[in-house]
């Protein structure tokens, strides 16, 4: 499902919000071979160890060499390519594209990189069927539901913003698109696993975002992870001297290292943990970040979010 209109000036380009099972398919296999964003992500840390007990052996060695690569990067544009909704049919799509009608597409959208097409392929096939097989078919319904009806509460909104800064912002919990030349186009597709993160894909004339969905399936008297999230963020000393330091103004990551004389390593935990916040806004120029910036709704909107959960009353 998909709606698309044109984004008046300054922004460059249209937006468009798709969802379908397939994303989260996808979605759901960068999440597991993504290992170094384990600690960063909501879903509880035994996920992915209980989903390795159910994998085949040999399916699992092949996941564990996984990354996101430069193939990778052409797997998604494929899954956006594809014109069915699901896994199976996916699966069934790329069975039926030759090597040379994938390099065709391919070549429409991005610069070739040096891969093997027909490895490329082969991949996909045993990728997506495996997956699809052994966990995305077996995931708790809801979950796409739950995105499905985020998908359309963000088209009704982006029907009756106008704003369209504020709204992907507000969408994407701090992302600045900065304009680019060759960008014509901006697709926005909710996902659930790889939440509180964005991924980011740029080709020749669009890029993909997918953002995190704001929808939790957990307890509903305890306070949402998002939300919870800003509250863990504020509790150091470091992060509290970052969001004071950008207060002034956008700041390149080189230039929160020095002003606060740690380690690139630490300041970085510390940005992430902040943007996972959604308290800075973060500018991006293709799938470079280039400065960080305050986030400053976020921050005047951190009483009401917390009155909101403590007024709440669970018995009555």
């Amino acid at each position: 499902m998909s709606d698309q209109i044109a984004v008046p000036k300054p922004i460059p380009y249209t937006i468009e919000l798709q969802f379908n099972p397939l994303y989260e398919c996808l979605n759901s296999l960068h999440t597991y071979i993504c290992r170094p964003s384990y600690k960063k992500i909501d879903l509880d840390p035994s996920w992915a160890k209980s989903i390795e007990e159910q994998l085949p052996t040999k399916f699992a060695e092949r996941l564990a060499q996984t990354g996101i690569d430069a193939e990778w990067r052409l797997i998604v544009l494929l899954v956006y390519c594809c014109p069915e909704e699901t896994p199976e049919q996916f699966v069934q799509w790329i069975e039926q594209m030759s090597i040379e009608q994938l390099e065709q597409l391919i070549a429409q959208h991005t610069s070739l990189p040096t891969v093997s097409i027909a490895r490329l392929r082969s991949r996909i096939l045993i990728l997506f069927q495996q997956w699809n097989q052994y966990y995305f078919s077996q995931i708790d319904p809801q979950i796409v539901q739950g995105l499905q009806k985020e998908s359309q509460y963000r088209q009704d909104m982006l029907k009756q913003s106008n704003d369209l800064s504020i709204f992907i912002d507000e969408v994407t919990h701090g992302i600045v698109f900065e304009p680019q030349a060759e960008c014509k186009h901006l697709i926005l597709v909710p996902h659930y696993h790889f939440k509180p993160l964005n991924i980011i894909y740029a080709y020749n004339s669009f890029m993909i975002c997918h953002y995190p969905a704001r929808f939790h399936l957990g307890d509903s008297s305890e306070l949402p992870p998002y939300e919870y999230r800003v509250l863990r963020a504020l509790a150091e000393q470091s992060r509290l001297k970052i969001l004071k330091y950008l207060y002034a103004g956008p700041r390149s990551f080189i230039e929160i290292v020095r002003y606060l004389g740690l380690s690139k390593g630490i300041t970085h935990d510390h940005v992430t943990k902040l943007r996972s916040a959604g308290l800075l806004h973060a500018h991006i120029q293709g799938e470079t970040l280039t400065v960080y910036s305050l986030r400053t709704q976020a921050i005047q909107d951190l009483p009401y979010m917390l009155m909101n959960f403590i007024e709440h009353n669970d018995s009555q």
